[in-house]
């Protein structure tokens, strides 16, 4: 049996932490030896409470980078400030990296949004995979794509950007004598990368034919309906009591928008309830009313999706995932440009309303409104679910397994 490494390097949710844990467990299953990696050892001791894995803290850039250019035209300029402007610098995370999975006899490596723990592994010749929605695994020999496909940003720049972080990751590998990288796109992809999505939600415009999609990796062992995403001890939804619809809020924060939305459900006459992290660990919410209940901790979504109206979040791949999937449009407020790719796909399959594609000021009685009244939400987030409803994440996971097990013995 093998030994494998388990690694998130990059981005803030637990949904990382989350997908590792439930393509681990098959593979433990099996035999395998397995070690998790994490960017954050805090947050997801509770997700992982219920699993015997040993958890070790990801080398992970902690460095401020000046001078880059504003705003951020691909990933290139994700991982310029993540470290990647600078060959001496990287050496010395990824050498971090080729440390622990030597000490840890790695025999394959699998990275959601780990891009120096995947070069570490092809430095040392150990297989890798790359595991994760759409966003995190660009499309193969190709330039990265743009992440604002509707500004006009100089191809000059994103040339020059992206040519500098595939001579900083080649000159780490060429210290190591192994095979340079010919795209800025294979740092994210690993040996074999994995797509824990479909291709309606995928950013890219990827088809059916242009890769294989797995759907959307849930933590903790799947049926359908989705299972709980935030693990162990997810809470039973308790809506205010009342007459109006319910509506489910996964929300994190601070945000400026969560004050006026809260205000216009209550106007409403929604029950909602919501979930908001720094609420739950004892902060001040941002909006109290006796038709707005706070959730203590994390809320089973299995339970609280199917019995809302509609869903609000950040538009992570994950929540929209499983929203959709239950039916349920969304209404979403991205914080990132990968939140907002995605709610820019799900308001393109018609099933609900991404406001950072709206005009300022906000009128939030009027989106409330619509999520309300609008039929054609809920006929498009109804399809999207009737076009998915034999999946089950037990048995994606169980695929995804059998896919990384090939890999084991090519390096």
């Amino acid at each position: 049996m093998a030994n494998i490494v388990f690694c998130w390097e990059l981005g803030a949710a637990l949904g990382h932490a989350g997908r590792l844990k439930a393509l681990a467990q098959p593979l433990r299953a099996r035999g395998h030896a397995i070690s998790f990696v994490l960017r954050d050892l805090v947050h997801t001791r509770r997700l992982l409470a219920d699993v015997d894995i040993p958890v070790y803290q990801a080398p992970l850039w902690l460095h401020r980078v000046a001078g880059l250019p504003p705003g951020e035209a691909s990933q290139a300029d994700l991982l310029l400030a993540c470290g990647w402007l600078d060959a001496d610098a990287m050496a010395g995370l990824v050498d971090g990296w080729r440390h622990l999975l030597r000490a840890l006899g790695a025999h394959l490596v699998v990275g959601d949004y780990a891009p120096a723990a995947l070069l570490a592994a092809r430095s040392l010749g150990i297989a890798s995979a790359a595991v994760g929605p759409g966003f995190q695994i660009p499309p193969a020999d190709r330039p990265l794509p743009p992440l604002r496909d509707w500004e006009a940003v100089p191809q000059s720049r994103m040339a020059a950007t992206e040519a500098r972080v595939l001579a900083t990751a080649n000159a780490v590998l060429a210290r190591h004598g192994a095979a340079p990288y010919a795209y800025a796109a294979d740092l994210l992809r690993g040996d074999l990368p994995v797509l824990c999505t479909w291709p309606e939600l995928d950013p890219w415009g990827r088809g059916e034919t242009d890769a294989r999609w797995f759907g959307p990796t849930i933590a903790g062992p799947g049926t359908r309906p989705p299972a709980r995403p935030d693990g162990p001890g997810a809470r039973a939804p308790v809506w205010p009591d009342g007459a109006g619809p319910r509506v489910f809020a996964y929300l994190r924060g601070p945000h400026p928008d969560h004050a006026a939305l809260l205000a216009a459900l209550a106007r409403a006459g929604c029950r909602t309830l919501c979930y908001l992290p720094d609420v739950a660990g004892g902060a001040a919410p941002p909006f109290t009313h006796p038709l707005v209940a706070w959730a203590g901790g994390p809320v089973a979504l299995d339970a609280a999706l199917p019995a809302s109206a509609f869903a609000i979040c950040h538009a992570g791949e994950s929540t929209v995932s499983q929203a959709l999937l239950a039916g349920v449009p969304v209404l979403t407020l991205p914080q990132t440009a990968e939140a907002f790719l995605t709610a820019r796909r799900a308001r393109q399959l018609g099933a609900g309303i991404n406001v950072n594609e709206m005009a300022r000021p906000l009128d939030w009685d009027g989106i409330v409104r619509r999520m309300l009244e609008g039929e054609d939400y809920r006929a498009a987030a109804r399809a999207f679910a009737l076009r998915h409803a034999d999946f089950d994440a037990g048995r994606q996971a169980e695929a995804i397994a059998g896919v990384l097990e090939g890999l084991l013995g090519r390096a």
